[in-house]
């Protein structure tokens, strides 16, 4: 009888801040019953569970420094070594630069990472959709200019104010997508060297997105 035991599914995920990553990587992750392994909640685990990478990760970040990529390895090998993560999963956030990139390929090996997905949204569009984001400051549910609460900027979930973060600014926003374009485009360039990486037209229809994404891991896996 024909198996019908179904391979691994590891994918990584990336995409300009507001090019709608967070979201596709949770769908995919459902859809192909993988873990999704976001990058800041990994981190959040690791030191509330205390693990050793997490011990080390809270002293750097407690000290006020970036966490180093080697501290990121050893908690990426940790997370990937759990067992939910034994048929597969997903990595969001991670890696962002080129070296972070190579580590991981040497941490998985050559045949250890299926497919890169790159959500492509246009930087003026981006910067758009996150800085007309508005965000309840209790309760977090989010707003935009576009389609504001029905009381003026009051949280129709809470009550609580509706503004404008810091960092949602237009000025902040480039910022970011100026350093995405330094550290993390290089290595989104490296994967495609490597014949690993598949483009998608970011702006649409959400579904739509979603569709072509779950279609191009299909045919590249299965």
């Amino acid at each position: 009888m024909e198996s019908t035991t179904r391979p691994p599914v590891r994918l990584l995920v990336f995409g300009r801040q507001g090019a709608g990553k967070g979201t596709q990587a949770v769908r995919l992750a459902e859809q192909f019953g993988v873990p999704h392994i976001s990058t800041g909640d990994m981190l959040r685990a690791a030191v509330r569970e205390g693990t050793e990478f997490g011990q080390r990760a809270k002293e750097i970040m407690d000290a006020g420094h970036l966490v180093s990529d080697e501290v990121m390895l050893g908690l990426i090998s940790e997370r990937l070594a759990q067992p939910d993560a034994v048929n597969g999963w997903l990595l969001d956030g991670f890696p962002r630069t080129l070296q972070q990139g190579k580590d991981l390929m040497a941490l998985t090996g050559a045949d250890g990472i299926d497919l890169a997905l790159d959500l492509d949204v246009a930087e003026d569009v981006v910067v758009e959709r996150i800085s007309s984001r508005r965000v309840c400051s209790s309760c977090g549910a989010n707003y935009s200019v576009q389609v504001p609460p029905t009381s003026p900027w009051t949280c129709d979930v809470c009550g609580g104010e509706v503004t404008q973060r810091d960092d949602d600014t237009e000025q902040a926003v480039r910022e970011r997508l100026a350093t995405y374009l330094l550290q993390t485009v290089p290595v989104v360039k490296w994967f495609e060297e490597q014949g690993l990486l598949a483009t998608v037209d970011g702006v649409g229809d959400r579904d739509e997105i979603t569709n072509e994404l779950i279609s191009l891991v299909t045919n590249r896996l299965f």
